[in-house]
């Protein structure tokens, strides 16, 4: 589904797994049985549960013409520390590039987590694809990620053949959070006048810490992300809920200006998620402001699916839809 939701309707969704999704969570829970919740464990503990639970979804891995990582510096104009970032360069690739900022929550995940996913959006798009390994809350809270995460765009923009890219067009993209800190780069690259990506892919983001949305209320139990692993995430990464008003925190809360002022974005969202309104709460924002900005909503899912295209056809399906999208973004008039 693709054409526009309205929030309201969240509650008349159908709101049942995708077959092929709930054989491959069966079979998973079958293999490994109930798992605990790595929110209420020690953050560094909750981590390698995290990455090995990930495990099983970067097997498999699409060949690159080279996989290799960089530091980028610490910059102390933008208070970012020395940041690792993962460089997958598909065979024939493009010039140009697309850093993709990894989800989980503010506070778990890496780029090897969210490798496939990188890979398989490499070789969809042609695009090279960077991961920056940014700072986790609790230990670094916002903004220490944000701050990365511009450094590092900032380092392709000034130097892309350090990193074995040719120049060209630039595209950003990120899951959950890290579709939270790539649309927060973006403002707050804007803001300054500095130079912005040619267009976003947006994917299942968390743009505000509204908790009481149609999507939180239908989906507030899962399956899967819940509305008290947000309400940790956020107490994680951000604390103090009036600091959450800042739009570089909570994108939502931008004003009309500043979003009206950012290249072409695609979001995709899932159908059983909590954080389904923000994504349609974003999307209707953008469209007040007279820019195209419509959902692509993928039915029968819950968040995260697209870390599972090893097995799930929907996933792979909606890669590719992406890369169309961002082919289209960087397509020569």
């Amino acid at each position: 589904m693709s054409h526009p939701l309205d929030d309201r309707r969240v509650e008349q969704l159908d709101g049942r797994l995708d077959p092929e999704l709930a054989a491959l969570l069966a079979a998973v829970d079958a293999e490994i049985g109930p798992q605990p919740d790595t929110t209420l464990m020690p953050p560094a503990e909750g981590r390698v549960l995290a990455a090995k639970l990930n495990q099983r979804w970067n097997e498999d891995l699409p060949a690159m013409a080279l996989a290799a990582e960089v530091v980028v510096p610490a910059n102390s104009a933008l208070a970012s520390a020395d940041c690792p970032m993962k460089v997958l360069i598909p065979p024939q690739a493009r010039h140009g590039a697309l850093v993709f900022v990894h989800g989980g929550g503010f506070a778990f995940c890496n780029p090897q987590t969210h490798e496939r996913c990188a890979r398989v959006l490499a070789i969809e798009t042609g695009l090279p694809v960077l991961v920056p390994d940014y700072r986790l809350a609790p230990e670094h809270p916002f903004p220490a990620g944000l701050h990365d995460v511009l450094a590092c765009l900032a380092r392709v923009f000034e130097d892309t053949a350090a990193l074995g890219v040719h120049p060209g067009p630039l595209l950003l993209a990120g899951d959950s959070a890290g579709a939270n800190l790539a649309l927060a780069a973006m403002l707050h690259i804007r803001a300054r006048g500095g130079r912005t990506p040619n267009g976003a892919l947006l994917f299942y983001g968390v743009y505000d810490s509204d908790f009481e949305t149609p999507s939180y209320r239908r989906f507030a139990e899962g399956p899967g992300l819940t509305r008290a692993r947000m309400q940790r995430y956020w107490d994680w990464y951000l604390a103090d809920p009036q600091a959450r008003q800042s739009p570089l925190a909570a994108p939502l809360h931008a004003s009309d200006e500043a979003l009206r002022a950012l290249p072409p974005v695609f979001l995709l969202a899932a159908e059983i998620d909590p954080l389904l309104s923000d994504s349609l709460n974003l999307a209707a924002r953008l469209r007040s402001l007279a820019r195209p900005a419509d959902v692509h909503l993928v039915e029968g899912v819950t968040h995260g699916f697209l870390q599972m295209s090893l097995g799930l056809g929907a996933a792979r399906t909606a890669l590719k839809t992406a890369a169309d999208a961002a082919k289209a973004m960087i397509r020569p008039d």
